[in-house]
């Protein structure tokens, strides 16, 4: 009978430890010793999922294939491993609650008094056991959002201790990650923080086989027997994970030589060979030591936070990469250029992308941008909120049509060029009710983007209730926009481009969602090379 391997990482201290991160690069290098990998992630927050929140709250909201609207850490996922993911491998709190009350009103429980132990405990076990039927994995590792000791966060601390009971000791194992602070006027680092989360764990009855230090120095010998005392686990578990100087792509290398990947191995009992890191080990390469330098302009309206353009980031990375070159990020503020009109950093960058967003705030100067790639013939690569943009500011600037704009900023435009979706007319609620998750699209022949992706058909992710409008489409079309890609009904227009223009294109969907480090995406990899081309010859 096959047992699944279970992994739980938990994190104490501070919050933004990177325990996705670690998750993540310890899932990269058990897959590549041949094992079948999924993650998961249980976040403590009462949201049903994060699809409501502002970027300002939670950073960027990570669509799957079927449609979850999922936390940020399931991109890291996808994007170091190879298994996709499905709404099983994201549980928030609000779900949990939401499950049990359900099945309270329809009388399951059978009269009993609803209490967060068993029934809510109950609730995230039988998750964990889901997506181990729905996989077939041989490993689920789950990260548990948040930190220990958080109020939130104890009933997923108290269901993961029963389930190991449970699943059987040597089918269960408990990472914690941790910050080894440095205090600069005692030029040393400090354990007491480590031992103190730990402390908190045992409290709760979990004891942590591996330590994941978080430093920003080097921890010696010493420190390592010290931690390994006071915190129960053995020295040679625990592992250093200092911050990486170029990329987060280094992180699997890193504990790869830390050993992180034969300890998981020797405490779950798991036979396998070791990971081949050649493929990864030249992605990274690329990533430090490029040939080419390229400056991509992207123009946003959550353009300070980090996280709110997460995989669009990553993407570029992943395409920059390919291409053998560092791409340098200029962030443009949409609001700032809705003001004056421009900007002096427009003059000197060789790629401008407008990413995905809702709402009027910055649309004007996200035109401008999509104005200045048209007019100056600069690659433009718009992603959702990005194609509508381009498709009003040609519109309104080639085709004449005055007033031109989208039902989503203004109800009653002169011409609406972007519009509701019919299907969106009669929604409500705005919780899970966009057009969202996977759809096909087929791509007309001869165009960009059919040489780009190299088939007629591909698949994309969606999230978003305003397209393109096909009345407009013949004016548009007779005036040189082309619709390169529409839904095999052909009713719905998915990519358009300029084919006058050296590079100009914009799609729907969210193609950033499937782009992977040693597999970019044929829209990025375009994009970059179109920058780069423009860069050489300017």
């Amino acid at each position: 009978m096959r047992h699944i391997k279970y992994v739980f990482v938990t994190g104490g201290v501070v919050s933004s430890l990177g325990k996705g991160l670690t998750a993540a690069s310890l899932g990269t290098l058990l897959e590549l010793r041949g094992l079948k990998v999924v993650l998961q992630k249980f976040d403590p927050y009462l949201n049903v999922d994060p699809g409501t929140m502002s970027p300002y709250e939670h950073g960027e909201v990570y669509v799957l294939d079927d449609g979850a609207e999922t936390d940020l850490d399931l991109g890291h996922y996808e994007r170091f491993t190879s298994q996709p993911l499905t709404r099983l491998n994201n549980l928030t709190s609000g779900q949990v609650y939401q499950s049990v009350l359900r099945k309270e009103r329809r009388g399951d429980y059978l009269g009993k008094t609803i209490q967060v132990i068993p029934h809510v405990t109950n609730e995230i076990k039988d998750r964990i056991r889901e997506v181990g039927a729905a996989s077939g994995a041989d490993v689920i590792i789950t990260e548990i959002g948040g930190t220990t000791g958080d109020i939130e966060g104890l009933p997923f601390l108290e269901a993961l201790r029963q389930f190991a009971i449970e699943a059987g000791r040597d089918n269960v194992l408990f990472i914690h990650v941790t910050l080894v602070p440095y205090i600069k006027a005692a030029g040393e680092l400090k354990s007491k923080p480590s031992q103190q989360s730990v402390a908190k764990l045992r409290e709760i009855g979990i004891q942590p086989q591996i330590l994941v230090c978080r430093t920003e120095h080097a921890i010696d010998q010493e420190l390592r027997e010290k931690l390994a005392i006071f915190c129960n686990v053995r020295s040679d578990a625990v592992i250093e994970e200092v911050d990486v100087d170029h990329s987060v792509y280094e992180l699997p290398l890193v504990l790869r030589r830390e050993g992180m990947d034969a300890l998981v191995c020797e405490f779950l009992k798991l036979d396998t060979r070791e990971p081949d890191l050649t493929e990864w080990t030249a992605f990274v390469e690329h990533l430090i030591r490029p040939r080419h330098h390229v400056r991509i302009g992207v123009v946003g309206k959550y353009i300070e936070l980090q996280d709110a353009y997460k995989s669009v980031y990553e993407a570029l990375t992943h395409a920059g990469a390919f291409n053998d070159a560092k791409v340098e990020l200029i962030r443009l503020e949409a609001e700032v250029l809705e003001e004056t009109g421009t900007a002096p950093e427009l003059a000197s960058i060789d790629g401008i992308l407008v990413p995905g967003g809702f709402g009027e705030r910055g649309i004007e100067g996200k035109i401008v941008a999509a104005r200045y790639a048209r007019e100056h013939r600069v690659p433009y690569l718009g992603l959702c909120l990005g194609m509508q943009i381009a498709t009003i500011e040609f519109a309104r600037d080639v085709c004449g049509l005055e007033g031109a704009n989208s039902t989503e900023f203004e109800p009653h435009p002169t011409h609406p060029v972007i519009a509701i979706l019919e299907e969106q007319k009669v929604v409500t609620k705005k919780g899970g009710t966009m057009r969202l998750g996977s759809y096909p699209c087929d791509l007309r022949p001869g165009t960009l983007a059919a040489r780009l992706y190299g088939k007629p058909t591909i698949h994309e992710r969606h999230r978003h209730r305003f397209e393109f409008n096909p009345d407009y489409r013949e004016r548009l079309e007779a005036a040189g926009l082309v619709v390169s890609g529409t839904s095999p009904d052909g009713l719905l227009a998915e990519i358009i481009e300029l084919p006058q223009h050296p590079f100009f294109i914009a799609s729907q969907f969210h193609p950033e969602f499937l782009s992977k480090p040693t597999r970019p995406h044929p829209l990025f990899a375009g994009f970059i090379a179109a920058a780069l081309e423009r860069r050489k010859n300017s």
